[in-house]
């Protein structure tokens, strides 16, 4: 397993480098002049090209790529063209409440999720699998902004259990991860169904019924193990989605996260900003898929790295 895991961290070097030439050479083809935005209206063009040269802006694209790169390996993102604060330090900052958020929604997400899935694929009843199967299909069709709103009008408005934006506490967390945590339940709940239909179906699980095993034991011990090999890997990506993309709920609850640093960059043109948390949430991907690849080797012991 070390071999492999070694192998998948030098993957990572072109990976993050495609990320990083992607993301710069969009920056350069979009319209707008960051250096005129920051100054503002009132800056004069020699102000505008003084400045420029100070940042390195008027150097040779090879040149301001391989600056970047140079930097980012040394863990250095630039430095935001608004505020000329280090984009690392900007991204560290807000990293804490998307991850609160991100940690509630997709535990939500499993334990609705995957409980759905074993309920709707191991029980006999079909009121209970064509229920689940309905929530799930609801949740995979709801937009999450617009169940935001919603809840907002009747639990932060119209009771006022929480507050309607903003909020620290645990109770402010709920509705913000509830939304969060709809889409990707559903889609846990979906493919937790399959793969428990697929495996329950095995002549282990026929062999155990057999023997007298009681039907909880077996699926807890023998299917549900099994099945959640995609399972798991769904989880990593649907982590990472969400890390990244908490855009709409954290704008909507105004949630001072991740999602609306980018929609803030984004708005500014910032591109520091923007290719920096690219960036990092590209590296996000990458190390939560390597993780989920090693995961596989716990769940089942069959499997090998080679």
């Amino acid at each position: 397993m070390l071999l492999y895991t070694m192998r998948r961290l030098l993957l990572l070097i072109p990976i993050l480098l495609g990320v990083t030439l992607l993301t710069f050479a969009i920056a350069q083809i979009t319209p707008g002049d960051p250096v005129a935005l920051m100054l503002g209206v009132g800056a004069t063009p020699e102000r505008v090209a003084a400045v420029r040269e100070q940042l390195g802006y008027n150097d040779p694209l090879l040149v301001q790529y391989a600056r970047y790169v140079g930097n980012a390996l040394r863990g250095d993102l630039g430095q935001s063209v608004r505020g000329q604060t280090p984009v690392l330090r900007e991204i560290w900052m807000r990293l804490p409440s998307t991850f609160e958020l991100t940690l509630a929604a997709m535990l939500l997400a499993i334990i609705g999720g995957v409980g759905a899935g074993v309920i709707a694929a191991a029980t006999r009843n079909r009121v209970a699998q064509t229920l689940t199967m309905i929530i799930a299909l609801v949740g995979l069709s709801v937009p999450s902004f617009w169940l935001a709103i919603l809840l907002i009008l009747v639990f932060g408005v119209k009771l006022q259990w929480v507050a309607v934006t903003g909020g620290e506490g645990l109770k402010d967390l709920i509705l913000p991860a509830v939304c969060l945590a709809l889409g990707p339940a559903a889609v846990l709940a979906r493919l937790t169904r399959s793969s428990v239909l697929e495996v329950i179906r095995e002549d282990y699980v026929r062999t155990a019924r057999a023997k007298g095993m009681q039907e909880r034991a077996i699926v807890l011990k023998h299917v549900l193990r099994n099945a959640l090999i995609p399972v798991i890997t769904v989880i990593g990506m649907q982590f990472a989605a969400m890390l990244s993309g908490a855009v709409f709920i954290e704008s909507v609850f105004a949630r001072p996260g991740l999602g609306r640093f980018v929609v803030n960059a984004v708005s500014a043109r910032d591109y520091p900003q923007v290719q920096g948390i690219v960036l990092f949430m590209a590296t996000v991907y990458v190390v939560l898929n390597l993780l989920v690849d090693l995961a596989y080797g716990w769940l089942d012991p069959r499997i090998r790295f080679d």
